[in-house]
């Protein structure tokens, strides 16, 4: 189906892959499995050429049969001497063979379950042929099971060097090579939507050559480093950029409303705390109220490490909007996390008269309606909820104020797409994120915001001792809990990320929920994302109360719950997961006066990476070290979890690597829109081409939009 929009040129490339010759239900089943499309989607034209090669085969060929060593991939030119079809055997048939020389030696070519009409064409005796596959050697004699290619030597040889590309299990190299072919015949001459100098500086080729390059390699170097990829990777970089910027640019032009209130409630909410402000926390708040009180509109990005304090800050925001007779949004990913920010902001502001309600999926009826009613109305200051808040039809009085927390789950499309609709029109916008991101995620995924840091913890916060050790010791650790259990203390206990799939993430915690029930009796408590709201909530009030010591867990704590008793985290596998996680999920202790510990159970052998990883966690507390780290050890592919995390999931572009792209990419952007803000100028047809190709086109409407 074409898009309504898209530049006609690019419409072969967004066809369906099975408009591709020679590709059916069968052969499509395999691309979707492979790119990881799930249905109703389907493989197209485009995921074949964005699917590049990760090595290649020296097809060579060699001088002759003699020449060839055991174990190698070797080509070769031979002539057909006799078919030698497999009689029955016990339990199945023999093989099929089929006997070739040259003038130095002999070799048979294997087949199993063979169709002998079809090798007798392939292979007619007496023809000469070009061979290539694995030389093996069975019971004496040389042989080459199933060759990879079989050619007519009189017609031409093989391509010498052959890129060899990721599969999936039913799907051959051979096969996915052919069909990428003729998906790159599909691929048309693309305009040059470069800055010209910046091409001839780098001495790059144009687009179109530098992708059918990249999928004829003639050395391994090729595919790394190669000036080809590195021209590809700028362009999606750009790509990406351009849609940031466009956000930027919109939410700049739309003029914001100027909030400056004389402070009254804020201060009424500063007396009521049990602690002062860190010195981070006021610092943040002046450049927040350096955006409210100008007339732009706010985007403002608020990073804050585990602890440090985010949600006092966007209260006291928020009470800046509500002191001028407007309201405010706080939306957060999971109704878990909403209703932790609701006990919080409640327990703040007791004394202030500021009224607060929760919206998420379980009120509904009666309850839904007179709560949605008293909010058009104004007679809710905050509303809290999950991210239903923006999609339903609800109606506040006057928002002037939307703070997102956790902002890594929604991530650059769903930002967009809220521009689009224009969700929140009316309102400033202030976005927060417990997990620190390098400041190259950070151009990536935030480009379009102004970025305030909370590296300060609140003072009196005591360091966690975090200790690594190996499973065999898990024994000693659970006598360990025991004598924690008897001294007061409550333990968090995290069972193992088992594969990408929760429902074994589920089996595992339970497993140890059992052991550990067995151990401790009704102290033991288990929660995990398959539980009922309902009953999530009475696990969770009672490990609040007290009345569970150790909780067994899946991953799904790892964000939002605040235990301030609870001084223990044990973490097992913990080589499974990514730093940033791991930091995510050490935060939820250290938050009372207890002192508090992290054990990091793994199982051995460690590969040199987890070993690195779980030596990164036992070294430093500080978030913004551990994000650096995380992106230099995994990459910005696998940083967080793209999926999960709003982090752009490049097809061609490598971070931390290709930084020095990124910038060029940004500023460039930044250039592009600053001269030509709706697009309309000299390069804006190319621009808009990189923008559909690399599938940023929402970025259009927004630069469009007035």
């Amino acid at each position: 189906m074409t898009h309504p929009t898209r530049p006609p040129l690019l419409n072969p490339l967004f066809a369906p892959a099975r408009s591709l010759k020679g590709v059916g239900p069968k052969v499509e089943a395999l691309l979707n499995r492979l790119f990881g499309i799930a249905p109703p989607g389907a493989a197209r034209v485009i995921d074949l050429l964005w699917h590049l090669p990760v090595g290649v085969i020296d097809r060579k060929l060699i001088a002759s049969i003699a020449q060839g060593r055991i174990g190698d991939l070797v080509t070769l030119e031979v002539t057909v001497v006799e078919h030698r079809p497999g009689g029955p055997r016990r339990g199945a048939r023999a093989p099929y063979r089929v006997l070739v020389e040259d003038d130095t030696s002999a070799l048979e070519l294997v087949y199993f379950n063979a169709d002998p009409v079809y090798l007798k064409r392939l292979l007619p005796q007496g023809s000469r042929r070009i061979v290539s596959g694995r030389l093996e050697a069975y019971d004496g004699l040389l042989q080459m099971p199933h060759p990879d290619h079989v050619m007519d030597a009189e017609k031409g040889g093989l391509p010498s060097i052959e890129p060899v590309y990721p599969l999936t299990a039913g799907l051959s190299n051979t096969m996915l090579r052919r069909i990428v072919g003729l998906a790159l015949e599909r691929l048309p001459e693309m305009p040059e939507w470069a800055d010209k100098d910046w091409l001839a500086r780098q001495h790059w080729s144009g687009f179109t050559a530098a992708l059918r390059r990249l999928h004829a390699p003639e050395e391994d170097a090729d595919l790394g480093a190669s000036t080809s990829r590195k021209r590809l990777a700028y362009d999606e970089l750009l790509a990406n950029q351009l849609a940031l910027a466009a956000i930027r640019q919109r939410m700049r032009r739309s003029a914001g409303r100027r909030i400056a209130p004389a402070g009254k409630l804020r201060k009424a909410i500063l007396d009521a705390l049990p602690f002062k402000l860190t010195g981070a926390q006021a610092r943040t708040l002046a450049e927040i109220d350096a955006d409210l009180a100008s007339p732009n509109r706010m985007l403002r990005l608020l990073q804050g490490d585990v602890g440090s304090g985010k949600t006092v800050v966007a209260l006291l925001a928020m009470a800046s909007a509500v002191e001028t007779g407007a309201q405010a949004a706080l939306m957060a990913p999971t109704e878990l996390l909403a209703r932790q920010h609701l006990k919080t902001i409640s327990s703040l502001t007791e004394s202030t008269g500021l009224r607060v309600a929760l919206l998420t999926g379980r009120e509904r009826g009666r309850e839904r309606e007179e709560l949605l009613q008293r909010l058009e109305q104004s007679e809710i200051d905050i509303l809290i909820g999950t991210h239903a808040l923006f999609q339903e039809p609800i109606q506040f009085r006057d928002l002037a104020l939307a703070v997102i927390d956790e902002q890594h789950r929604f991530g650059v499309h769903q930002r967009l797409a809220l521009q689009a609709k224009g969700i929140g029109r009316g309102a400033e916008l202030l976005v927060m994120t417990a997990t620190p991101i390098p400041r190259t995620l950070l151009l990536t995924s935030y480009g379009d915001m102004d970025v305030s840091r909370l590296d300060e913890k609140p003072a009196g916060r005591k360091p966690i001792a975090t200790r690594i050790l190996p499973s065999e010791r898990l024994d000693e650790m659970i006598d360990g809990v025991g004598r924690a259990i008897e001294s007061g203390a409550q333990i968090y206990w995290v069972c193992p990320l088992v594969a990408e799939s929760e429902v074994l993430d589920i089996a595992a915690a339970e497993e140890r929920f059992v052991e550990l029930k067995a151990r401790f009796g009704g102290k033991a408590g288990l929660i995990h994302g398959k539980l009922s709201a309902k009953e999530k909530d009475r696990v969770m009030e009672a490990f609040v109360a007290g009345e569970i010591s150790v909780l067994v867990s899946t991953t799904v704590i790892e964000v939002g719950v605040d235990v301030p008793n609870a001084s223990i985290m044990i973490i097992e596998h913990a080589e499974r997961f990514g730093l940033a996680q791991l930091h995510q999920l050490r935060g939820r202790v250290g938050r009372g006066t207890a002192s508090s510990s992290c054990v990091l159970v793994y199982k051995q052998p460690l590969s040199e990476a987890a070993q690195e990883r779980l030596e990164v966690m036992r070294r430093t507390e500080d978030g913004f070290v551990i994000a650096e780290e995380d992106l230099r050890l995994r990459g910005g592919g696998e940083l967080l979890g793209t999926r999960q995390s709003g982090v752009p999931e490049f097809r061609i572009a490598r971070l931390p690597e290709d930084a020095e792209l990124l910038q060029a990419a940004r500023d460039e952007a930044r250039l592009v829109l600053s001269r030509d803000p709706e697009l309309k100028g000299e390069r804006a047809e190319q621009l808009r081409l990189l923008l559909f190709l690399f599938e940023r086109d929402d970025a259009i409407k927004l630069i469009r939009a007035g």
